[in-house]
């Protein structure tokens, strides 16, 4: 596979104005027709055949016209799809009305009209008192009349049953009767094509008035209105036609989603092929768009970065391509002298890649500065281990990377998840991850939160039989010192969690200078290989001058600590050789001349020189050594930034490698606690 980054040399050009943007445009609407055409299938169950895509002859422009002529049927059958189903939907919820209402309509007629009867004579009482006598005569001749109720019937959603109720009660001032039914089993509405729970509704009113205010009601709450009969007979006709209807459409809907599906099955058979292929030819145009045309118009001329190794692959893909094209002309490749940085370009296989991708996600070095993702293979895992500390753990953890790395090939060209994908694009990682968690698990003694005597008996035994139901009081060294790892004496007693947080506090803060220092040789090969004194100078030595005066200088003491076993208080010791560096060390002192060591010849601090005498003696170097091409200001700001930097990370790095040790411990604690309020009492 060759690697090119190709030079954009049309950057005075906006994208629409370059040659082949066009032919951009042309493949990006493919693509959206595609993608169309998925989402689709994806609605449908219908999924791209899965055989592996071959190379066929497909020309753009018959595609184009092939894409466009299948979306416009799709759509098509789409849009007449959706007009049969909601068709379908107001069928049966027409069906359904029919027949609720036409079991409660007798009774609800009966009660409304009762109920109009009753409301016009209590009114026609209380207006009787001041009524003249020829209009009594003409009242009591109206009464003999029977009332005349129109009504409205209809489909409501169960949720707005209440609040429909509410307002037509006060739209109409209690002139109307309104009787639901709710229906059983939740149906689909027609305009949403959701399915949801309703009720049957009828409302009988007086007037035209009444009626409108109604209907308005109705088309605020989403009601659904249907044609209702009073008639039996005319009923069970309306009911028999529906039910005709329902079944033409239920036929012509089926046989619209067979042709649909088969239609979509068509397509996912040379989905892939079609996807293949406008991709690459919106790759190939957007390449050339990078590209500029010689003085005759005639040649194509393209600058790219390449590395050295694949020069010659180059030559032979632009040699086969001649060939293939049938071209007379070859294509011509030369290799130019620049003085321009090349970007950087890491060889990386699939072991490595992922620890690269991990370093690049932080910064990419510049080119031919050493790529840290080389130590990042060791020490990324390794400081992981740190806090993963359990070799059972880190076997079960080994054991599920085994499973990808065994099936690599198979996992590789399946669609997985996407925590599944990236679980499986790290599984090297993840491989040493518990390769080092198993090898500090040997160091820490655990597995599961148990201790075992692997490498030999424990160092420490019983003085007498007393000690056995005690924790640590009794015991004595009887043998060697344990060869490898913790004692396992130590798991369980009272002073486990003292020791294994001092341990591990001082570890992670030996492994944390000791990457800092490894950061900053880095830098000093880089500065070797370029050539750059300065940076040897007046960078790399302040650097490890400072991290190992104070740092450094606390991690010897916590090794000479170790291979003493004093009992000096580093915290003690470090504090005070800044705030009193005359003070006697009395048990503090770890080694000989360590006072000395700590101040500068034994000398304590001196008077600071006063800024009047600095600035006049500053003003003299400065007449004295002036250059106007030295910007002091600049340098002494830039220089001072990155001295701030550099103390203040120094400092921050330090106290985060503390993580190492607060993880491991918390690591450790909760696997105790799971082994024995959980597994001990399942057992």
């Amino acid at each position: 596979m060759c690697v090119c980054d190709v030079l954009q040399l049309n950057s005075d050009k906006s994208p629409f104005q370059r040659t082949y943007a066009g032919q951009i445009k042309k493949c990006g609407e493919m693509a959206r027709t595609l993608r169309f055409f998925k989402e689709q299938m994806l609605k449908a169950g219908v999924s791209p055949s899965a055989k592996s895509v071959e190379e066929t002859e497909i020309d753009v422009d018959d595609l184009e016209v092939k894409l466009a002529e299948l979306e416009a049927e799709l759509t098509e059958m789409n849009a007449n799809g959706e007009k049969l189903q909601r068709s379908y939907n107001e069928l049966v919820e027409y069906k359904i009305v029919l027949r609720k209402a036409g079991d409660f309509f007798p009774s609800a007629q009966h009660s409304a009209t009762a109920r109009q009867r009753e409301m016009e004579l209590n009114q026609m009482v209380e207006e009787s008192i001041e009524t003249p006598l020829l209009q009594e005569q003409a009242t009591s001749t109206d009464l003999s009349k029977q009332v005349k109720l129109g009504f409205v019937t209809g489909l409501v959603s169960r949720g707005k049953s209440m609040a429909f109720e509410r307002i037509l009660f006060r739209a109409t001032r209690g002139n109307v009767f309104l009787k639901q039914v709710p229906i059983e089993a939740p149906i689909t509405d027609p305009v949403s094509g959701e399915k949801m729970e309703k009720n049957v509704f009828m409302v009988f009113y007086s007037g035209e008035r009444v009626k409108n205010k109604i209907l308005k009601i109705c088309d605020a709450f989403g009601a659904n209105r249907y044609p209702f009969a009073e008639d039996c007979g005319k009923q069970a006709l309306m009911i028999s036609e529906v039910s005709g209807k329902i079944s033409e459409l239920k036929s012509t809907i089926d046989a619209g989603l067979l042709h649909r599906d088969h239609l979509l099955r068509t397509i996912g058979d040379q989905f892939e092929q079609w996807n293949l292929k406008v991709k690459k030819e919106k790759s190939i145009h957007h390449t050339l768009n990078m590209l500029s045309l010689d003085v005759t118009k005639k040649c194509l001329v393209a600058e790219a970065w390449s590395p050295v190794f694949a020069t010659k692959q180059i030559q032979d893909v632009l040699q086969r391509a001649s060939v293939d094209s049938n071209s007379q002309v070859g294509a011509i490749f030369q290799v130019l002298h620049t003085r321009e940085s090349p970007p950087t370009y890491f060889r990386t296989n699939k072991f490595t890649s992922a620890f690269q991708e991990i370093v690049d996600a932080y910064g990419v070095a510049k080119y031919q500065e050493a790529n840290p993702g080389v130590y990042t293979i060791v020490t990324f895992p390794f400081l992981f281990a740190v806090m993963f500390g359990d070799w059972g753990h880190g076997i079960c953890l080994l054991l599920a990377t085994l499973f990808f790395i065994i099936r690599e090939k198979k996992l590789s060209s399946q669609k997985l998840g996407d925590i599944t994908e990236m679980t499986f694009g790290g599984r090297y990682v993840i491989m040493m991850m518990s390769l080092f968690s198993i090898y500090t698990g040997f160091i820490y003694n655990e597995c599961f939160s148990v201790a075992f005597d692997l490498f030999a008996p424990s160092a420490y035994a019983c003085r007498d039989l007393s000690c056995r139901d005690a924790d640590s009081i009794g015991l004595i060294k009887v043998r060697d010192t344990y060869p490898f790892g913790v004692d396992p004496a130590w798991h369980g007693t009272r002073s486990e969690l003292p020791f294994l947080n001092s341990l591990k506090m001082k570890m992670s803060i030996l492994l944390g200078v000791a990457q800092m220092n490894l950061g900053i040789l880095i830098s000093y090969s880089n500065a070797t290989f370029f050539g750059n004194s300065l940076n040897i100078w007046f960078q790399f030595i302040p650097q490890m001058i400072f991290l190992n005066s104070l740092f450094g200088y606390l991690s010897l003491l916590i090794i000479v600590k170790w291979c003493t076993g004093s009992q000096a208080d580093l915290y003690h010791i470090m504090i005070y050789m800044f705030l009193s560096p005359t003070d006697e060390l009395g048990d503090n002192q770890l080694f000989p001349y360590q006072k000395t060591v700590q101040r500068h010849q034994g000398q304590s601090y001196t008077q600071v020189q006063s800024t009047d005498d600095a600035l006049s003696e500053a003003n003299h170097d400065s007449h004295g050594h002036g250059h106007e091409e030295f910007e002091f200001s600049e340098v002494f700001v830039h220089q001072l930034i990155h001295t701030i930097e550099f103390v203040l990370g120094a400092v921050s790095n330090t106290a985060s490698y503390l993580r190492l040790w607060a993880l491991s411990l918390a690591h450790s604690q909760l696997s105790t606690v799971f082994y024995e309020k959980v597994l001990l009492l399942a057992w």
